[in-house]
């Protein structure tokens, strides 16, 4: 059963904008967070089986600055989920008819339906952090948007909307390293843009404009809730047994089951069947 905590970020940053805290001194060693990841997997399992047979509605939001962990994180908890339920979005920058809609149409589309998880992998939010900090939209636009949220987000816990929303806290020494690892690592590079680069220059600014988010639409239906992330592994774990602990899922009765009895030719492949197979490299 979901458990709600108070405290769910911290207020008045000590550090100009890091954690306000002191990360674990070690970061945690692969195989024994693998062994908790596959025990929160199986909750995750039990909650999606319960989302399908209740019809919930359940809506995440990550928010972060670059090099967060939001895209470890959200992978870690759909990775042995069904797609068919846990849905991940992330919207491409808006059309020129986007643009001329309503602020978060655009969005609400991608509400969840009875039976599923959308994930979102930023959000509406993007116009309280990256489009005013880059320009994108004027201040007045992203006040605006500041006043105005908060009854969006009431509308969405109104009409039976699971919504959980995590802010992911990286220290600048910790983006700086993840950061430079992108330059010359080609699993990495398509990680690193140009409006990356323009961003790390804006630490503060970036911090300002979180802030101001925070103080505008942490409200009692729709808190937020600051995850520590330069330890990843750690972050992911939190992460997910916080969102297990916030989604009143119930582990559904999982009958026994037994493979039926089947019958398999005694001949072979046929003889072009070779033709076709993958060469065997490895």
């Amino acid at each position: 059963m979901a458990k709600h905590h108070g405290n769910h970020h911290e207020k008045g940053h000590q550090d100009g904008g890091g954690s306000g805290r002191t990360a674990p001194v070690t970061k945690m060693k692969q195989k024994e967070y693998l062994r908790e990841l596959r025990r929160l997997h199986g909750e995750l399992v039990a909650m999606q089986e319960w989302v399908k047979a209740t019809g919930a509605k359940v809506c995440i939001v990550f928010e972060g600055r670059d090099t967060a962990g939001k895209g470890g994180t959200i992978k870690a908890i759909t990775e042995r989920v069904s797609p068919r339920v846990f849905r991940v979005v992330a919207l491409p920058a808006p059309t020129d008819r986007e643009k001329s809609q309503m602020y978060v149409q655009r969005y609400i589309s991608q509400f969840p339906a009875g039976g599923e998880v959308v994930i979102f992998d930023r959000s509406w939010y993007n116009r309280a952090g990256v489009e005013r900090v880059m320009g994108f939209c004027t201040e007045e636009q992203s006040k605006r948007f500041l006043e105005q949220v908060p009854a969006v987000e009431k509308a969405m816990v109104d009409a039976g909307i699971h919504l959980v929303k995590y802010w992911l806290e990286v220290s600048p020494d910790e983006q700086t390293r993840r950061l430079e690892s992108r330059i010359d690592d080609p699993r990495k590079t398509w990680k690193l843009s140009d409006m990356d680069l323009e961003s790390y220059g804006k630490w503060d600014e970036y911090s300002q404009a979180r802030d101001d988010m925070f103080a505008a639409t942490d409200t009692a239906w729709a808190p937020w809730f600051v995850a520590h992330s330069d330890d990843k592994k750690r972050a992911r774990l939190n992460v997910i047994t916080h969102l297990l602990e916030h989604v009143p899922y119930q582990a559904p009765h999982r009958k026994k089951v037994e493979l039926p009895k089947r019958t398999v030719r005694t001949h072979g492949a046929p003889e072009d069947l070779a033709a076709r197979e993958v060469p065997e490299r490895y």
